[in-house]
């Protein structure tokens, strides 16, 4: 399966000195409401823009930015057993099910998608409830994995990030710092380890 990694050198990251002037930036929580976010990032955009970040990524922000109404028909509940979810986005159905069946033995509910654009959408909508984020490099849609972390390391840094691929063996250079690398063929234990650390040790938030 073919990396995008070439496409953009990972999510940049903003220096305090590059906050706004009017007082200090406004922290992300995984708890902040889909309009506090937008408010967090109303500035934010443009600046992506001017760094030279691929558009695609940019785009991200902005709908959040201007959130979507919701749907007037509520999606499933997702059954979490300790009100925390497990996202699997995997392109491969097969191997998408077994991280999903793996990950249903844990305390963690689970839900699963093939696209980083359905990642992003689901996190939206439950980011404060998801622990991990468990993606492969390779993925349908025009974003990658490791672009998928980049953008979930910004918006919901407390997130655990885990990212597989079976085309490398060593970690990509863009992918975010606080993600974990695991190689195919994973072991199911150490998906279930990192599903046990994602449940009961914070993610510490890189600055």
């Amino acid at each position: 399966m073919a990396d995008l990694e070439a496409d953009t050198n990972g999510m940049p990251q903003r220096r305090a000195s590059e906050g706004r002037a009017s007082g200090p930036a406004e922290t992300l929580s995984p708890s902040l409401s889909l309009d506090r976010i937008g408010q967090a990032l109303a500035s934010f955009y443009d600046d992506l823009i001017a760094e030279g970040v691929p558009e695609h990524l940019a785009a991200l922000v902005r709908q959040v930015r201007q959130p979507e109404p919701p749907p007037a028909a509520a999606a499933r509940p997702i059954a979490a057993k300790s009100g925390k979810l497990a996202l699997v986005v995997e392109d491969d159905a097969a191997t998408r099910a077994l991280a999903e069946a793996l990950l249903e033995e844990t305390e963690l509910g689970v839900v699963g998608c093939d696209s980083a654009e359905a990642a992003i959408a689901i996190m939206r909508e439950r980011g404060g409830d998801v622990s991990l984020v468990f993606a492969d490099v390779h993925l349908a849609g025009v974003m990658d994995g490791v672009q998928l972390a980049s953008a979930i390391a910004l918006l919901w840094p407390t997130t655990r990030l885990v990212v597989t691929s079976g085309q490398r063996t060593q970690r990509p250079a863009a992918l975010a710092p606080q993600a974990v690398f695991i190689p195919k063929p994973w072991r199911p234990m150490d998906l279930l380890g990192e599903a046990e650390r994602a449940r009961t040790e914070p993610q510490p938030v890189l600055r």
